[in-house]
């Protein structure tokens, strides 16, 4: 198991786009992290059904995507490019039929290899264990069809897995609604981390018997989730903001465990991740507009090594189908991050800076997304050594960071949103230093109908073994 204990990025400076201490090569040769932010595009079908009778039209309509976005792509002379396939549920509930569609991919991206278009294909099935309510996670057809998936996806030809993981959402959808706090930290910081450690160990094994790159999750359900509840006024975007932090060590996880990177576009701790591990991350903002809104647009620029889309559906737009249209929006946007690199003058800097400036006095989220909040607060992270208390010293050192922000006026809340900033610091002041303490707190609460504890190991805490 990896450890880490201190940064592998420790000055401001070098949180930036485009380059990470450890970078990764594909077999293709396509170097991730090592200089040049590459496009990640990701596309799904428009509203259709997913059956036996249909997968002929779903496979035709893969293939016309993906010949689109890579001749848009050879066409502006794009130096890279990622391709994600996000499974929908139905594709990893039926496994063969999302490995048929890698399939076709693989093969489409082999005929564009040899056109000159270097390429990664990043596979990540869907989490299809929350169809067994409450979720069962270790165990059943569903965790079986999981694996099933993973391996099949690597073997015809995935460069890259990943996933974004649910454990522990089935309470934390609850809880956060409520602004429940030590319900969330036990969501996120008690169940999530030991889910992500026995679905990871797994995958890492999939991916070290099939030569597949072990790459990264996503904390979306949770953080995201939040992100677009707040968009929408349902939750406070304090409470938002905190939960993006709170959900650091959970993902952190992956990568203790033996994820490499990169992340996962949809994962915004992704800056904390490439500061705490050096591994390079995918990241999503202002092309991503196209899947859902978010405070976060230019500032999500200042340190991806992957910019992605997150995903588009195959419709027709003006300018053509909207997949390829994604797909030329994210060259220019890399094109632009890595003309800033080459000039080797401090452009990239400066721009990196204005993507961060543009954003972070906007929204208490978009500001935990400074670099130099980033830093601060992964050194929190990595101050500690369980996952339990990484969570809760991060959301502690968040809040801080947000108080003083407020006092020094670099961002402005209104009075209902101030207000919440104290009374979330009130409580997680309260939340105890030892993990079982809340979990002896919060486990007479939990509804055994909806969550099954011991799917996280935790049997010993129903019966207070």
């Amino acid at each position: 198991m990896a450890e880490f204990t201190s940064l592998a990025i420790d000055d401001v400076d070098d949180l930036i786009f485009g380059t990470c201490p450890r970078p990764l090569t594909l077999r293709s040769g396509l170097e991730i992290g090592a200089g040049q932010v590459h496009p990640e595009i990701n596309f799904t079908l428009p509203a259709m059904v997913i059956d036996t009778e249909t997968m002929d039209e779903v496979a035709t309509q893969y293939r016309q995507m993906i010949t689109g976005v890579c001749d848009r792509a050879l066409e502006l002379s794009a130096p890279g490019l990622v391709v994600e396939f996000e499974m929908l549920p139905d594709m990893t509930l039926t496994p063969e039929w999302g490995i048929r569609l890698v399939e076709v991919l693989r093969a489409e991206l082999d005929r564009y290899a040899d056109k000159g278009l270097v390429s990664g294909l990043r596979v990540t099935p869907n989490d299809i264990r929350e169809f067994s309510r409450p979720p069962m996670l270790r165990e059943g057809k569903h965790w079986a069809d999981m694996l099933r998936s993973f391996e099949g996806s690597a073997l015809a030809g995935a460069d890259m897995l990943a996933v974004e993981s649910t454990g522990g959402k089935e309470m934390h959808d609850g809880v956060m609604l409520n602004a429940d706090l030590p319900g969330i930290v036990f969501s996120l910081g008690v169940l999530a981390p030991r889910d992500m450690d026995f679905l990871w160990t797994a995958l890492v094994d999939i991916c070290g018997r099939t030569g597949a790159v072990p790459s990264g999750d996503s904390a979306c359900g949770f953080a995201n989730t939040a992100m677009v509840l707040a968009d929408q006024r349902h939750i406070p975007r304090v409470l938002a903001a905190l939960i993006r932090a709170l959900s650091i060590p959970r993902s952190l996880v992956a990568f203790e465990r033996g994820a490499v990177g990169p992340s996962k576009d949809c994962a915004y701790e992704g800056p904390f991740l490439k500061a705490i591990t050096g591994f390079p991350i995918s990241l999503e903002g202002a092309e991503a507009a196209c899947a859902h809104l978010s405070p976060v647009g230019n500032i999500a620029k200042a340190a991806p090594d992957l910019w992605s889309n997150e995903s588009v559906a195959n419709s027709k737009l003006l300018g053509g189908m909207a997949p390829t249209v994604s797909m030329e929006q994210l060259v220019y946007a890399t094109r632009l991050m890595n003309v800033a690199t080459a000039r080797h003058d401090g452009s990239a800097l400066a721009l990196r800076n204005l993507f961060v400036e543009s954003d972070a006095g906007t929204d208490p989220q978009a500001y935990l997304l400074r670099p130099d909040v980033v830093l601060e607060l992964s050194r929190e992270v990595v101050a500690e050594s369980s996952a339990y208390l990484r969570t809760r010293r991060v959301g502690l050192a968040a809040l801080a960071v947000l108080r003083r922000a407020v006092a020094e006026g670099d961002i402005v809340l209104s009075r209902p949103e101030s207000r919440w900033l104290d009374r979330l610091s009130t409580a997680m002041d309260l939340i105890p230093a030892d993990e079982d303490e809340l979990i002896a707190a919060v486990v007479p609460t939990v509804d055994p109908t909806k969550v099954r504890l011991d799917q996280y190991g935790l049997t010993g805490a129903l019966t207070g073994a």
